[in-house]
């Protein structure tokens, strides 16, 4: 009598990953709504926590790096359109900005002042 083997599920390649799959300009877009789906696409890559540990460590000058928008070396909440912002946007962006002071916390990485607009 043979016994089947356990498989393990196959390893996720580079060519996998959201990064690679889509057009890279999408993770470094000036358009705020296209950064937001980059960074919902990084949800599901296996690599997030690598990736965005080794942008903090780097400090990337932009774009979207495990899940988060970096600008100027920070990781910011999100990426404003040009013009002036409104006053609901300030107070949004100031609770964002909390929030992703304290999943970066979470995830044991070092936390950085955020960007002034």
């Amino acid at each position: 009598m043979s016994t089947l083997a356990i498989v393990p599920e196959r390893a996720p390649t580079l060519s996998d990953l959201p990064c690679r799959k889509f057009d890279p300009d999408l993770w470094f877009s000036d358009a705020p709504a296209e950064l937001e789906l980059a960074k919902a696409l990084c949800g599901d890559c296996p690599l997030q926590r690598e990736c965005l540990a080794g942008a903090v460590e780097r400090a990337e000058p932009w774009g979207v790096w495990g899940g988060e928008i970096f600008e100027r070396g920070a990781v910011i909440a999100r990426k404003r359109p040009r013009g002036r912002p409104r006053k609901a946007d300030l107070a949004r962006d100031a609770v964002l900005t909390v929030e992703v002071q304290t999943r970066l916390t979470a995830q044991g990485l070092p936390t950085r002042q955020p960007v002034a607009a």
